[in-house]
């Protein structure tokens, strides 16, 4: 190798770990905040109108332990279904609030009045309407574990 060639190998690796370096910075200056302890009072949660009720976004954050930790609330007008059955890998439980939701798990429903709780495993194909009449509304707390690929913070859903 000559001493050019060899100048350029070293520039290049040089260059290298420069880059790999500045992007490890980047990456961990673009961590969202961890979720602080605190209450979530029902009246400071702002409403967002839907098509279907209405939302209402609590957190989406990542914690001391979780990749990410989101909560939610939604409301169901009578006979309405929050969205198309789906999947992903990131588990959620749902706790019935008021009215009757009905849950459908790899294709089969079942009726989950107020005060039930709905699980909904990894990659369960899944989805939920309001069964009963009037508004019914229900709890959304959905967390992505260290190292499995799922939604990150401030996702959609």
């Amino acid at each position: 190798m000559t001493r050019r060639e060899w100048s350029f190998l070293m520039l290049g690796l040089t260059a290298g770990a420069v880059a790999t370096v500045a992007a490890q910075g980047s990456k961990e200056a673009a961590q969202p905040a961890r979720l602080p302890s605190g209450v979530y009072a029902w009246d400071s949660i702002p409403v967002e109108k839907t098509p279907n009720g209405e939302r209402r976004a609590v957190f989406d954050a990542t914690t001391a332990t979780v990749d990410r930790l989101e909560t939610h609330i939604t409301t169901l007008n009578e006979g309405l279904a929050s969205h198309a059955a789906h999947r992903h890998p990131d588990e959620e439980l749902i706790f019935v609030r008021k009215g009757v939701i009905e849950a459908t798990i790899n294709g089969v429903a079942k009726q989950a009045p107020a005060g039930s709780v709905i699980f909904y495993a990894s990659n369960d194909l899944h989805g939920m309407r309001n069964a009963g009449k009037g508004q019914a509304s229900y709890f959304v707390l959905r967390w992505t574990s260290p190292g499995k690929e799922g939604p990150k913070p401030g996702g959609s859903r």
